[in-house]
């Protein structure tokens, strides 16, 4: 069995031994540089605890589960140019190191990067693992899609909102724990209640996130609280809170948010102020709870021992815990 550690440091090392046939390295420098600035790494950790979960040899899944990483930062590389990011992971986005033309381009050879990627898989599993893959990232372009719409409009539900970040985030850990699966020899029922936890534990981790950009911790997080807030986001808060707003509260909340240039500090505090009235915290804490418990309950259901679960457990338990 693997830890958790051993997969990442594995999953490092495969990222920068990853080769590019190509010619044009001023095609691949923006490439290297996503992939070399950090991240958490989540989405190929998972496909390959999930493939442990069933098999000790997870050699074969390696590479796949590098195209699942390459994949996300591709569509980290576009998102950042929708939302006119400047930073990533406290570095400057690729289309502000470059520019938009070479972002554009980079993140387009990003995708069949993860293509070829996808294509060491071995030939049994290769049309399952391609199969998983494509419908996951077909869905991701509908999530943004959806954000892209909701941005315009002035209320969400809650359901749509939870809509939009399963189909943008859910999804692909979803599919990269049963690509892991698959690869790993696991039955069609395990693959699914594998694809199931992914998915939920997904909605947890965007939930979660939401969470900690306004009540993180400094000190761990290295940044001001309420950045989402600031840029006007939606978010999973935001949503929630124009959905149980009072009269007075919903037109203090239109106005901090329709109003041209406020100042961030006044607007994060007040914003704040009305989330505490509604109690926003815990009811998002308890929300995230119930999509990790929903998690753990299939995670049970799977057909392999159970000492083998523990790292997808830990994995799954520490998202909840990053707020501690």
């Amino acid at each position: 069995m693997y830890s958790q550690a051993e997969l990442k440091d594995l999953v490092e090392k495969s990222i920068l031994n990853l080769s590019y046939n190509t010619e044009a390295e001023k095609l691949i420098d923006p490439v290297r540089y996503i992939l070399s600035i950090g991240g958490k790494r989540l989405r190929p950790v998972l496909a390959l605890m999930a493939c442990n979960l069933f098999n000790d040899k997870i050699d074969k899944a390696v590479i796949p589960a590098i195209g699942l990483e390459v994949f996300h930062n591709f569509t980290l590389v576009h998102d950042d140019i929708m939302d006119q990011a400047p930073v990533r992971r406290n570095f400057p986005t690729v289309h502000n190191k470059w520019n938009i033309n070479q972002a554009v381009l980079s993140g387009d050879v990003m995708s069949f990067v993860a293509n070829e990627c996808f294509l060491q898989a071995s030939p049994q599993h290769l049309v399952k693992v391609f199969r998983v893959f494509n419908k996951a990232a077909i869905e991701v372009c509908v999530g943004q899609q959806l954000d892209i719409d909701f941005e315009k409009s002035v209320i969400v539900s809650e359901d749509e909102y939870l809509r939009m970040i399963e189909l943008k985030t859910a999804v692909l850990l979803a599919a990269s724990a049963k690509i892991g699966a698959i690869i790993g020899g696991a039955d069609e029922k395990n693959s699914e209640l594998i694809y199931q936890f992914g998915r939920n534990l997904g909605l947890a981790f965007q939930i979660q996130d939401d969470l900690l950009d306004i009540y993180g911790d400094l000190k761990i997080f290295g940044k001001m609280p309420g950045g989402d807030i600031v840029s006007g986001k939606k978010t999973f808060l935001l949503v929630k809170a124009l959905e149980t707003a009072t009269g007075e509260q919903f037109k203090q909340l239109q106005e901090l948010f329709q109003a041209k240039n406020p100042h961030p500090e006044f607007k994060v505090q007040k914003v704040m102020e009305i989330y505490d009235e509604l109690n926003l915290k815990t009811h998002t804490e308890n929300l995230a709870n119930v999509y990790i418990n929903t998690a753990l309950g299939l995670l049970e259901k799977i057909s392999a021992d159970s000492e083998r679960k523990k790292e997808l457990i830990q994995m799954a338990s520490s998202l909840i815990g990053r707020t501690r």
